[in-house]
């Protein structure tokens, strides 16, 4: 993981730059922000930004939006007060770091800021025969086409392949094709020369140089606009690339991966996809299974957030029940990896005692499993009529914050946690239920 720090060197923050080191993750300083856009647009790329609390840090979200850098930004402070992180996070920072230092949450924190998970939880014979095959395609250079349902892992995947490939020690560069404009897409792939455009003030290089040497991931390559992927077949072929308004074409060494989670025959057949910028992406091809097609890969998994989540949370780590486990092989995962991933972290935050039980494995709006069962089951997990019909959206809302609020125990930051919503947000409806009479569960000792 690559880590860019923003700020003067002090000691609390070498020494925090030490430590993330000493944990794996290339760091690089820049002693401003001006500087550090200087070495964004150069090229030397990053996984995370790190800014001190004094920034402006919603204006450094406008101009790394404006300009198509799209990484997570942390924001650190040396015995900053409460309020200013607070009013960082809500700037936009991910995550808040104090100064000094703590290994471990340093370490928990540019996990979860990166999304930096690089292995496959794999324990179900189908699951297991896909692996072995990416390790035999991952020591060549050839293109490889991974495609599968969305949220099966497939930038995973692509990670996998490039940390057991030759290119390990380069760099590993991912472009969502389906998140940038059309407009804007050629120039983030290519780079541009200052003047290019309108808006274009300085030079950009673009994800073919960054990755020269490693591989560079293009998600979701389907959405692509036809247009532009005739220019990407000719840098595939030549393995040469023109910046737009530039004078002289630049070679790049890099291995190519792309990602879909369309039927690509399908997508030929309607004239959306080139048919021969297919078959040089396909030339190795990785279809990953729904994780309902891999049932022994679910509890494994289901532990294995549990533990990362338990990190990021700074929480014990605890069991799951047989009845818990029982509770996730029912479910249908319909989001795949990513359901299982929020459904852990609400249960990390809702669970009490030494084990994670059935009662804190909640699905989506707690609807997924009950809606199987009918009214009844809906009314046994819940503990009354299921019918909001006659019901005001207000009534329903304040239903599901307070029984929220019962599920944690009545810590409410988890609990605000849970529900999406801020802490403040959450403390503001408490007051106004209590104001029109509700009545407010009280929790002896519950932190707030």
């Amino acid at each position: 993981m690559r880590l860019l720090i923003v700020g003067q060197s002090q000691p609390e923050v070498v020494r925090a730059a030490e430590m993330a080191a000493a944990r794996g993750a290339s760091v690089r300083r820049s002693s401003d922000l001006s500087q550090a856009f200087e070495e964004l647009r150069a090229g030397h790329g990053a996984d995370v930004l790190l800014v001190d609390v004094a920034s402006d840090i919603a204006a450094l979200r406008q101009q790394l939006a404006a300009e198509r850098f799209f990484l997570p930004v942390v924001a650190y402070g040396i015995h900053t007060t409460p309020r200013a992180a607070a009013e960082a996070i809500r700037a936009g920072a991910r995550e808040f770091l104090p100064l000094p230092p703590d290994p471990d949450l340093i370490a928990a924190i540019l996990e979860q800021s990166a999304d930096d998970q690089t292995d496959f939880v794999a324990e179900d014979p189908r699951m297991l025969a896909v692996l072995d095959l990416a390790r035999k395609f991952a020591p060549t250079d050839a293109s490889v086409l991974i495609t599968g349902e969305s949220g099966t892992g497939k930038e995973v995947m692509a990670r996998f392949i490039h940390r057991n490939s030759r290119r390990a020690g380069g760099p590993f560069i991912s472009v969502n094709c389906a998140a940038i404009p059309e407009n804007l897409l050629e120039s983030e792939l290519f780079g541009h020369e200052k003047g290019a455009f309108t808006g274009a003030a300085a030079r950009r290089i673009g994800k073919f140089e960054e990755a020269h040497g490693g591989t560079l991931l293009l998600d979701e390559i389907s959405e692509m606009d036809p247009r532009l992927q005739a220019k990407l077949l000719r840098a595939i072929q030549e393995r040469e690339i023109d910046r737009v308004g530039g004078s002289r074409p630049i070679k790049v060494d890099i291995r190519l991966i792309g990602t879909s989670n369309r039927d690509m025959e399908e997508s030929i057949r309607a004239g959306h996809f080139r048919e021969d910028l297919y078959f040089r992406l396909n030339v190795l091809r990785v279809q990953l299974p729904a994780l309902r097609e891999r049932p022994g890969d679910i509890v494994p998994l289901a532990r294995w957030l549990l533990r990362k989540h338990a990190r990021a949370n700074q929480v014990p780590d605890r069991p799951l029940t047989p009845a818990a486990m029982d509770e996730l092989r029912r479910s249908h995962w319909q989001g795949n990896v990513r359901e299982p991933d929020n459904c852990m972290h609400r249960a990390v935050l809702l669970a009490s005692g030494s084990a994670i039980g059935p009662d804190a494995i909640l699905f989506q709006g707690r609807q997924a499993r009950m809606e199987a069962a009918g009214p009844a089951g809906m009314a046994e997990r819940a503990g009354q009529p299921t019918a909001l019909v006659g019901r005001t959206v207000a009534e329903v809302e304040r239903g599901l914050i307070i029984d929220t609020l019962q599920q944690a125990g009545g810590n409410r930051t988890h609990a605000a946690a849970v529900l999406g919503i801020s802490i403040r947000t959450l403390r503001n409806k408490l007051k106004q239920y209590a104001t029109e009479g509700a009545a407010i569960p009280s929790f002896d000792g519950a932190a707030s």
